[in-house]
């Protein structure tokens, strides 16, 4: 794969053009626009591992073919650190049988801080011999080790790497387990949490945030709003989230167990929960609203929810869901800034951002 910056300056254009279209008839600003590095911008990368001529190789398969193995010994667009542990794991697996034996997929995690850790998924239990082994990998490449066996999970070192990101002239710090989803393009992540930090503003009344993850947003934003009341469903980033704002000493923000749809429904009187007993939501001055919802937007319950509040701060991953769900709000609120967050280059995706406010 070649790197040329004219092909990315060109690509990126065509990004840019597809956003101004999909926001133009909503009257939106020009869009602030936030490159990425050419390479070695994704901090995660997962790999099958194949044999051939006797010897297991890292392989990727297209989205066209998914039996033709692609077999690779480096990866451009991974981190530095990722590109060093590739041989140096292979290494290891080639001399010893117990890392080796029915090892079928490999998982890397880092961090733009230097954090590493590997996940190892095999089809058979996983023994002592394979904890000496994995100690010692351990040890010598300076990473957690995960084992991964049907129903099992072996843990040398932590089960998760710490990332550091500065936002706002303060440097965050943000555990980041194995297997919940994390951001994989770091440094376009630091300036995505920049301009929302940005685009808030200093506030004296409350923020709620959906779709809240590991925090990756709470962090930053809880300092700009009196308090935060941060919705998640998932278990993992839940406890994610609740180490994060600890570990920061944020004690602004309530995080409770439930989805952006249930949190609708205690909203409106719906049914009570008992995931929110103690929570006073009637004690909330809600000025704004935050979403970071996965690839299908938000459903239309939870887009009437975010009408009720001034301004309406949305991150997005798809910007088809994202029209759509502007245009149901369109008559309420107008885009006041936009953005296009290049998390993944050389790939059509993108993020982008829009901060609503009341007409």
């Amino acid at each position: 794969m070649t790197f040329d910056s004219q092909a990315y300056a060109a690509q990126l254009q065509d990004k840019v053009a597809r956003l101004r279209d999909l926001l133009a008839p909503f009257d939106a600003p020009e869009p602030a626009v936030f490159d990425s590095p050419l390479k070695n911008f994704r901090l995660r990368a997962e790999f099958r591992l194949w044999r051939e001529a006797g010897e297991r190789h890292y392989a990727m398969f297209s989205q066209d073919d998914k039996r033709t193995p692609i077999l690779i010994e480096e990866f451009p667009i991974a981190s530095l650190r990722i590109n060093q542990l590739m041989p140096q794991l292979k290494a290891a697996w080639q001399a010893s049988a117990p890392l080796s034996h029915k090892l079928f997929q490999v998982e890397f995690l880092t961090t733009l801080a230097g954090d590493g850790m590997i996940t190892l998924c095999y089809h058979r239990p996983l023994d002592e011999h394979w904890h000496a082994a994995a100690s010692k990998l351990t040890a010598d490449l300076g990473v957690s080790i995960i084992g991964r066996s049907k129903g099992k999970r072996e843990v040398i070192g932590h089960d998760y790497v710490v990332e550091k990101l500065d936002v706002g002239g303060r440097t965050f710090s943000y555990r980041q387990p194995e297997g919940a989803f994390t951001q994989p393009n770091g440094t376009v992540n630091q300036k995505m949490l920049n301009w929302a930090y940005e685009a808030l503003g200093d506030r004296s009344d409350d923020l709620l945030e959906l779709y809240c993850g590991n925090g990756n947003f709470t962090l930053p934003l809880a300092t700009r709003v009196r308090k935060v009341l941060a919705t998640e469903i998932s278990k993992t980033s839940v406890n994610a989230a609740l180490s994060n704002l600890s570990e920061n000493a944020v004690d602004n923000v309530t995080l409770v167990r439930l989805s952006a749809e249930e949190l609708t429904e205690a909203l409106n009187d719906v049914r009570p929960f008992r995931r929110l007993h103690g929570i006073d939501l009637k004690s909330y001055e809600f000025g704004s609203v935050f979403v970071d919802p996965p690839r299908a937007g938000m459903d239309p319950d939870t887009c009437e929810l975010s009408r009720r509040f001034d301004n309406i701060l949305y991150i997005s991953c798809n910007p088809d869901t994202l029209a759509a769900n502007i245009a149901q709000l369109n008559d309420t609120h107008r885009i006041t800034r936009c953005a296009l967050f290049d998390q993944f280059p050389w790939t059509h995706h993108m993020e982008s951002g829009v901060l609503l406010t009341r007409r």
